[in-house]
């Protein structure tokens, strides 16, 4: 088993599989239970599956959808969209989901990580942390990737940590579906932070990104495009590297 963790993606909106550009512009690119299926058959390490618009439309989880995936997905899943109440994180384990994922409640409610962390580990929450890059060349802390913040992202980050969560997926908003390479210094400050594991996701276009981001400080990568989309003209095609790629790639990488 590889040390290092590539994890799919899956975004979800309105039911289907979409794929985003710095978190905008959402493309149509399947259905997502046809996505699981392939992933089972390439033995992917993990999923993270995100509902984008459960918070956004204000309302919970689809638990008939969760539960279709859990039904068919053959690896572990981190699941995160419209997570607000201890009782739905615990629905969602019973349903099969591995992880829960928290991006608005990081903001509104941080006692829920510590209410999920308390009642079935630190392993099972996941805080994610959107952060783009300001107008003066910093970084700064964003809500869904839409609402500025004026809190410092670093202390925010170790805030989550500190609440519970026993790992943190940073979204780099402006590498997001571009393909074209990891935000290495944020990764490298992010993980220089905090003391869990650190989850990199956001441009990933090819498989030395993903050994960028590894020796930049992240314990795992995640990626959506670099999965969904074949050539130049970003062609609609499913895949994974197999393991003997990975294994070349990142097994030398402490």
């Amino acid at each position: 088993m590889l040390r290092h963790r590539v994890i799919p993606t899956l975004l979800l909106r309105n039911g289907g599989l979409v794929k985003t550009t710095k978190f905008a512009d959402p493309r149509y690119v399947g259905d997502p239970l046809n996505a699981i299926r392939i992933f089972n058959e390439k033995e992917v390490d993990e999923l993270l599956v995100l509902d984008i618009m459960a918070s956004r439309e204000g309302r919970g989880p689809d638990f008939s959808v969760i539960k279709e995936f859990s039904t068919e997905c053959f690896m572990p899943f981190c699941y995160g969209g419209g997570i607000t109440t201890l009782e739905q994180a615990e629905t969602l384990f019973a349903l099969g989901v591995e992880k829960v994922s928290l991006q608005t409640a990081t903001a509104t409610n941080l006692k829920l990580i510590t209410q999920i962390a308390e009642k079935f580990g630190t392993q099972a929450v996941v805080a994610s942390i959107d952060v783009k890059t300001g107008w003066m060349g910093g970084y700064q802390l964003y809500w869904s990737a839409t609402k500025a913040t004026d809190k410092n992202w670093q202390a925010h980050l170790k805030r989550v940590v500190d609440a519970g969560a026993g790992e943190v997926v940073l979204n780099a908003v402006d590498r997001d579906g571009t393909m074209q390479g990891v935000d290495t210094k944020l990764i490298r400050v992010a993980a220089d932070a905090i003391d869990v594991p650190l989850v990199a996701l956001g441009g990933v276009g090819k498989l030395e990104d993903i050994k960028d981001a590894i020796q930049a400080g992240a314990s795992a990568v995640a990626a959506g495009a670099f999965f969904v989309f074949h050539g130049k003209h970003r062609a609609v095609l499913i895949t994974y590297p197999g393991y003997g790629a990975l294994e070349k790639l990142l097994d030398h990488i402490g």
